[in-house]
């Protein structure tokens, strides 16, 4: 039986991670596996930070300014994920404010959003905003570091803790992620972004050193506080670990 080339597979698997966690309109193609999606998550993540930065940019060329255009940013940002992660941290937020914990993930599976997922979601939404108005300089490249650290974080919640739905949107992706050998591609994808600004601009080392040890501190201590709360994580949590650490990862480096 023909077995495609390595390279072959290596590009329906990252094709299969951008068609499972964005909206973006690419070619039907039949047949394809998406329980390797997890494993490109951060590689998806720098590429959608990449796509927010262009856009930036472009929109600073024209001439919009600075609030204005953060506030499209954010929202370009959910039209590319489609909502995906941040239905997730509403789903959780509507979960965890009830005080029953055997009732939580029976709320997190109802369809309904209820107050405290409204909540969550502007929470999430004004502090991106707010943070990338305060965020004057390399704002692509911190764009691409808060994504790709967000699904860091999701890769990490999956090896780390237990999945406590027997079924569900993010149980296959415990097949993607199975040991912490299966996380170093993404960190070390992640920390190259902070080489990249030393190369070509030395003066930012500091920064650059705080942009990864935030990211990776963000990333951990988020899939660790719903886990301290739920037990456990389900694709929910994973779409609030994402979305808190996106934020998190933004509001934190404005003090740099």
């Amino acid at each position: 039986m023909y077995q495609p080339q390595w390279w072959k597979r290596l590009f329906f698997h990252v094709f299969a991670s951008i068609t499972f966690y964005t909206a973006i309109p690419l070619p039907y193609v039949n047949g394809l596996d998406f329980r390797r999606a997890a494993y490109f998550a951060p590689l998806v993540g720098v590429m959608i930070g990449g796509i927010l930065g262009l856009c930036d940019t472009a929109m600073n060329y024209l001439g919009i300014p600075l609030l204005t255009r953060s506030a499209l940013v954010v929202v370009i940002w959910i039209a590319i994920t489609g909502g995906l992660h941040l239905d997730g941290a509403m789903d959780t937020a509507d979960g965890l404010a009830v005080a029953n914990p055997e009732k939580r993930l029976e709320v997190m599976t109802d369809s309904a959003t209820g107050a405290f997922g409204a909540m969550a979601a502007m929470a999430v939404i004004l502090l991106k905003t707010t943070a990338l108005t305060d965020i004057l300089d390399h704002r692509c490249l911190l764009l691409m570091a808060a994504c790709g650290w967000g699904r860091w974080g999701q890769q990490l919640a999956i090896a780390r803790y237990p999945y406590l739905k027997p079924t569900g949107k993010g149980a296959f992706h415990k097949q993607a992620i199975r040991s912490y050998p299966d996380l170093l591609p993404g960190l070390f994808l992640l920390l190259s972004l902070s080489v990249l600004m030393t190369l070509f601009h030395s003066q930012y080392l500091f920064f650059a050193l705080s942009m990864s040890g935030v990211g990776s501190a963000i990333a951990l201590l988020t899939g660790l506080w719903f886990h301290y709360q739920l037990g456990g994580h389900t694709g929910d949590t994973y779409g609030a670990v994402v979305e808190w650490t996106e934020a998190l990862f933004l509001c934190v480096l404005t003090i740099f």
